[in-house]
């Protein structure tokens, strides 16, 4: 895929390592989950060219992927990754759940705990 050449979108998909089959990415196209320079793909042939952005979404992820050089085998990651310039926003920061109860006591927590439930008449435990 020299500067006019042209590559269909579902293998460039599958080179780049979006998805992991190359019949995942056909879907993928025709479910309307793949744009091409903002305008809806919804053909599997569909003609990509170096310099096209692409709007993908996997799950709950949105993906911006501008496609800096065509692919000519599905190789390993690495090589991948050389296909295309990653445009999307980092993921907001998730907020750290709240600790659930604090640190664990200490040994004298430990018996004041036990003094105070051993002041309970009628607990065996």
């Amino acid at each position: 895929m020299s500067d006019g050449a042209r590559q269909r979108i579902d293998k460039w998909l599958w080179f780049a390592r979006v998805v992991k089959t190359r019949t995942l990415a056909q879907k993928l196209v025709l479910s309307g989950a793949v744009r091409v320079n903002r305008e809806k793909c919804d053909s599997a042939s569909h003609p990509l060219k170096v310099g096209d952005v692409l709007t993908i979404a996997v799950g709950r992820h949105i993906r911006i992927l501008k496609v800096t050089a065509p692919g000519t085998r599905r190789g390993p990651p690495a090589e991948a990754q050389g296909l295309f310039d990653d445009l999307s926003p980092p993921p907001p920061p998730r907020e750290e759940p709240p600790l659930s109860g604090g640190p664990r006591p200490t040994k004298r927590d430990r018996r004041a705990m036990d003094a105070f439930r051993d002041d309970f008449p009628g607990d065996d435990g």
